[in-house]
């Protein structure tokens, strides 16, 4: 459950909602401060989940390519 990426993502996304939602009504400004203080590591948790147990099922670059994008071919990105 907390080594997946979309609900590390999910949990965090609607702390976000939750905070911003607080902020606008203006109450429970000691619940806003306690989310204010943990999200940094709420973002780390986030980042390092999404690091360590993410799965990329794209396209993987050739021998010789350095950087690539999915939506276009090479070819039709020209000389920069």
């Amino acid at each position: 459950m907390f080594r997946k990426p979309s609900f590390a993502v999910a949990v965090v996304s609607a702390i976000l909602i939750i905070y911003c939602a607080l902020i606008n009504f203006e109450i429970s400004f000691p619940f806003i401060y306690f989310i204010f203080g943990v999200s940094p590591f709420l973002l780390i948790w986030v980042a390092y989940t999404i690091i360590r147990y993410g799965k990329y099922d794209g396209k993987e670059l050739a021998e010789d390519e350095e950087w690539g994008y999915q939506d276009k071919d090479k070819d039709e990105l020209g000389v920069f």
